[in-house]
């Protein structure tokens, strides 16, 4: 079956247009170009995103969601302590963020320009992820493991506390040596200070 022969999804032009974007760049990529690609009209492309931003945008938010459904079963582990599933949580965000900047750099620079266009899904990742965090941290409250008057303004804590090794904007530290020695540094100083 030939590529316009299937039925055209949203889901088949987000892919098609990560494969564009890692061709041309987002500089160049247009929908035009995502069009060709599935062998379909840019006007078929518009029918299911009004503009080239909105496409854009559901890219933005699917890479994202990555990262943040690999997470979703860690914050929820009943099989960990609310400790080790923070310790978990916070290593795992960090090790995603190092594979996606260092098996495919020119892919990321490309989503690091997407985000950056795309403020809206970025807060929205950012919500989705502290929400996680959140219930970690209560559960760690209720347990007697963490003293968390506010569990959301201690998870938005961690989170801004260890930007360092999950934004973005820090991907070029993350391959000198001995970063790692520096996360688990300030994890384990992040840790204590949750302790009753």
């Amino acid at each position: 079956m030939s590529p316009a022969a299937e039925t055209l999804t949203a889901e088949r032009i987000i892919e098609a247009t990560e494969e564009v974007l890692r061709r041309h760049g987002p500089a160049k990529a247009t929908v035009v170009d995502v069009a060709r690609a599935l062998g379909v009209s840019h006007g078929s492309v518009y029918r299911h995103f009004r503009t080239k931003a909105a496409l854009r945008e559901a890219v933005t938010k699917r890479w994202l969601d990555r990262t943040h459904d690999a997470l979703s079963g860690l914050a929820a582990d009943p099989g960990r302590t609310p400790e080790e599933r923070l310790r978990t949580w916070l290593r795992a965000l960090f090790e995603a963020k190092l594979r996606k900047a260092g098996d495919d750099p020119e892919m990321f620079a490309t989503y690091s320009v997407l985000a950056a266009e795309n403020g809206a899904a970025v807060e929205q990742h950012i919500a989705e992820l502290t929400e996680q965090l959140t219930a970690i941290v209560a559960a760690g409250a209720a347990a007697g493991d963490f003293a968390a008057a506010d569990p959301a303004v201690t998870a938005r804590a961690l989170f801004h506390a260890t930007g360092r090794f999950h934004d973005p904007c820090y991907a070029g530290e993350w391959k000198r040596p001995g970063i790692q020695d520096e996360f688990d540094a300030v994890l384990d100083l992040l840790v204590r200070g949750l302790r009753p």
